[in-house]
C-alpha cells in the first residue's frame, strides 16, 4: 500500500518577519496523523506555549476518538451499544449527532459506520486485501447511519443490530484542527497554519505581508506535480484522494474511499478537495463529492463551500465546481 500526502504547505523555515514577528513550528504524532502548526507572533515563547496547549487538546481527542484504544470511549460505544443503549459525554454524543446529520445530507455517502467494510477491505491495521462479493454483502447488512440510535434525553447511543462498527477516519482529523485553531485563538494568535496528516488544514489570518497562507492541490497521479494553488484565509481545506491509501489486484487500483452504499471503492474521481469554513466541515464533505461526483456536488454541495474535483477520464480533468 502506498500513502501520500494529499497536499503540499508551502512553508519556508523559521525566520523573521514584518519586522518584530518571529515565525514558531512544532509538529505533534496523535490519533494516527502528524499534527503541524506554524504560527507567526511577537513571542516565541507565548506562541510555543500556545502551539503546546492546542497540543494537549489533540492529545485529548486521541483519548476520547481514537478506535485503535481500548479504552477510548469512541471504542466503549463500539464495545457495548449493540447490548444496550450506552451514555455517552456530552461532547461525543454532539459529534455524533452531527456525523448523523452529514450523512443525511449526502445521502448515505458520508457513513461512520464504514468500520466493517475497512476491515474487510483490508484498510484497518493493514495493507489491503481484496474480499469476495459474499464477504461484502454479509458486511453490508451492518453498514448504514441508520442503525446508530441517539437518545437526546438520556444522552445515549445504541446500534439496532450486531456487528456495527464505527470509525472516526472521516472526522477526527478535522475536528481536532478545529479545537486546535480555537485553542490558539483563545491564547491570541492571529496568524497560524494547523494542518492535520496534510490532508486537514485551517489557516488563521495570514502570513506577515500576505494575503493568504499558499498552499498547493497535489496532482493525483504525480506526487511532485501540482494541479492548482490556492491562498486560504480563516478558512480550511481538505482533499480526498485515491492515492492516500490503496492497493492492487487483479490489474485494478483499489482505495480506501468506501462508496458505504454499494460496499467498494469509489473510483471515478482521483481527488476532491473542499474550503469551508471549519475544518469538520472540509473533511466531512470531501467523501460524499469523491463518492458521488461532479454533478452530484453541483446540487447538494453548500454554495458557500469552494469544491475543486481531479476526475479519472481519458486525459486527467481538474477544475473547480462551477
Amino acid at each position: 500500500m502506498k500513502i501520500a500526502r494529499a497536499l503540499l504547505l508551502l512553508l519556508s523555515p523559521v525566520l523573521l518577519a514584518g519586522g518584530d514577528l518571529v515565525r514558531v513550528e512544532e509538529t505533534l504524532d496523535a490519533m494516527g496523523a502528524t499534527y503541524a502548526v506554524a504560527a507567526y507572533g511577537e513571542d516565541p515563547e507565548r506562541l510555543s506555549a500556545a502551539i503546546e496547549a492546542s497540543f494537549e487538546e489533540t492529545r485529548r481527542l486521541d483519548r476520547l476518538l481514537s478506535n485503535y484504544r481500548p479504552h477510548s470511549e469512541w471504542s466503549q460505544v463500539n464495545r457495548h451499544a449493540a447490548r444496550q443503549p450506552y451514555k455517552v459525554s456530552p461532547e461525543l454524543f454532539a459529534l455524533l449527532r452531527q456525523c448523523q446529520e452529514y450523512s443525511r445530507m449526502s445521502e448515505g455517502a458520508f457513513d461512520i459506520t464504514v468500520g466493517p467494510l475497512m476491515k474487510v477491505w483490508g484498510f484497518y491495521r493493514e495493507d489491503g486485501r481484496l474480499p469476495g462479493r459474499e464477504e461484502i454483502s454479509a458486511v453490508l447488512e451492518n453498514v448504514g447511519y441508520r442503525h446508530v440510535v441517539l437518545d437526546p434525553e438520556r444522552g445515549t447511543v445504541r446500534f439496532d443490530r450486531q456487528g456495527v462498527e464505527l470509525d472516526p477516519g472521516g472526522i477526527g482529523k478535522g475536528y481536532a484542527v478545529d479545537r486546535m485553531v480555537a485553542i490558539l485563538q483563545e491564547h491570541g494568535v492571529k496568524s497560524a497554519m494547523i494542518s492535520a496528516a496534510g490532508s486537514t488544514l485551517y489557516a488563521i489570518g495570514a502570513p506577515p505581508g500576505e494575503a493568504g497562507w499558499k498552499v498547493s492541490i497535489r496532482h493525483p497521479r504525480f506526487a511532485e506535480e501540482t494541479v492548482e494553488q490556492v491562498r486560504l484565509r480563516d478558512e480550511s481545506m481538505s482533499t480526498s484522494g485515491s492515492y492516500e491509501k490503496f492497493f492492487e489486484a487483479e490489474g485494478k487500483i483499489y482505495s480506501h474511499i468506501m462508496d458505504p452504499r454499494t460496499g467498494y471503492p469509489a473510483a471515478a474521481v482521483l481527488s476532491a478537495s473542499v474550503i469551508a469554513p471549519a475544518a469538520i466541515d472540509s473533511e466531512a464533505w470531501t467523501k460524499p463529492v469523491f463518492v458521488n461526483g461532479r454533478a452530484w456536488a453541483a446540487r447538494h454541495a453548500p454554495k458557500h463551500f469552494r469544491v475543486f474535483l481531479c476526475e479519472d477520464r481519458a486525459e486527467l480533468a481538474c477544475a473547480w465546481l462551477q
